[in-house]
């Protein structure tokens, strides 16, 4: 199982994690050049390194995420900068959907829109390992 996550991580980097990371890395040097926003800059490198190294890995609620600072956060993200990397992620799975191969990857990109989208009160964990965080 661990083989086949390297290979799938490795065929994805290629594919398309390199390009999509270079968005998120994109949106978070944007958002730290504005001095109020490096919280979003800050979400916005953890979530490129998701997108380099997705198989294995999955998106949970934290459990002490909760009321409306995180939802304000994750508006303001959505106007910022979420809404065109959600596109971006439709866009490379509608791309690697067409052969067969390309379908998990696919899911992959999809599997990134809510992250995409509400950064803020979700952690990236190891798949198996629900609750605890994926250290980088």
């Amino acid at each position: 199982m661990a083989l086949l996550r390297l290979i799938l991580n490795i065929i994805w980097i290629i594919v398309a994690g390199f390009w999509l990371a270079v968005g998120y890395v994109i949106a978070g040097v944007i958002c730290c050049v504005l001095i109020i926003t490096i919280p979003f800059g800050v979400a916005s490198f953890r979530m490129a390194n998701y997108a380099l190294w997705p198989f294995g890995r999955e998106l949970v609620r934290r459990s002490d995420s909760g009321g409306g600072m995180t939802t304000a956060l994750n508006v303001i993200w959505v106007i910022v900068a979420g809404w065109w990397l959600a596109l971006g992620h439709i866009a490379t799975a509608i791309g690697l959907a067409v052969t067969i191969i390309g379908i998990p990857m696919a899911w992959a990109s999809l599997k990134m829109i809510p992250v995409a989208l509400a950064p803020f009160g979700n952690e990236i964990v190891s798949s198996g390992h629900a609750g605890e965080p994926w250290r980088f």
